[in-house]
Order: C-alpha cells, then sequence, then structure tokens
C-alpha cells in the first residue's frame, strides 16, 4: 500500500476556478464585460522597454517611467496620435550621493488617435561626470494606437 499523496490536481483546479481560468482570462460565471464597461488601459515602460514596440487602443494612458534624472522628458514623434498629458515630474532620491543622477523622470501620454508614434528622451550623463556611450544616450519605444 502506497502512502496517500494530497490531491494536488484537485487542489489547482478548485483554485482556477475560484481565480478564474488563467489562459482565456475569464472568470466562471461571471458576464462578459460589454465595451461601453471597459476602462481605458494604463501601460506602464521603462528602460527595458527600449528599442520595442507597443499596441496601444485609442484612451490608453502610457506612462514612461525613465530611472535616473538625467533623462530629458520624453516627447512624442506624433502629439496628435499620443499626446502629453502635461508636465513630466522628477523625482530625485533622497538617499543619492552627490551627481549620482539618482531618481525618475516620468511622463505620461496619451493615445488619441489612430496611428504610430515614436516617445523618446536622450541623457549625455550616465553618473557623476561620467559622459555616456552612444548606445545609452537615447531611449525610444514606438506606440502603435489602434481603435
Amino acid at each position: 500500500m502506497s502512502p496517500r499523496r494530497p490531491a494536488v490536481p484537485a487542489i489547482a483546479a478548485a483554485l482556477l476556478t475560484l481565480a478564474g481560468c488563467a489562459s482565456t482570462g475569464t472568470v466562471p460565471s461571471t458576464p462578459a464585460a460589454t465595451p461601453a464597461a471597459l476602462s481605458p488601459a494604463t501601460v506602464t515602460v521603462d528602460e527595458h522597454a527600449d528599442h520595442t514596440t507597443l499596441k496601444a487602443a485609442v484612451g490608453t494612458t502610457v506612462t514612461l517611467t525613465l530611472h535616473s534624472i538625467y533623462w530629458s522628458a520624453a516627447t512624442s514623434s506624433a502629439p496628435d496620435v499620443v499626446t502629453p498629458d502635461g508636465a513630466p515630474t522628477t523625482a530625485p532620491s533622497p538617499s543619492c550621493r552627490p551627481g549620482g543622477g539618482c531618481g525618475t523622470v516620468t511622463a505620461s501620454f496619451t493615445a488619441r488617435a489612430p496611428g504610430t508614434a515614436r516617445l523618446t528622451a536622450t541623457r549625455t550623463s550616465c553618473g557623476e561626470a561620467l559622459n555616456c556611450p552612444p548606445e545609452q544616450r537615447g531611449y525610444e519605444v514606438t506606440v502603435e494606437v489602434t481603435r
């Protein structure tokens, strides 16, 4: 007689039922949302999204947070497609040594119309009196907006 093992498959199935099916994104016994009930999405990107393309629907907010106060404020190549939501914010880190550039520069944009826009930022300093190598001087993410 073998030792009794817990019913792992049964427990996993129960958790999936409670949490909703991960593969379909639906929750059992919950009516499907209608398009009018959906709220606009928010997408946050940082340095890890450099040189990537992001797809967004009209109404989506794209928040760009770069982790150094030496970055310029991000700009949109097509403000009629992806519009800035006011002035960017800079938040220096209080525990940073002078000249370290610790902190963030954050800018938010709203996808306004179908099309493509590039969000770009630049910097020349990568720390205390340290010039950035060419491959670390620019940031770019492409936003493809659909209806």
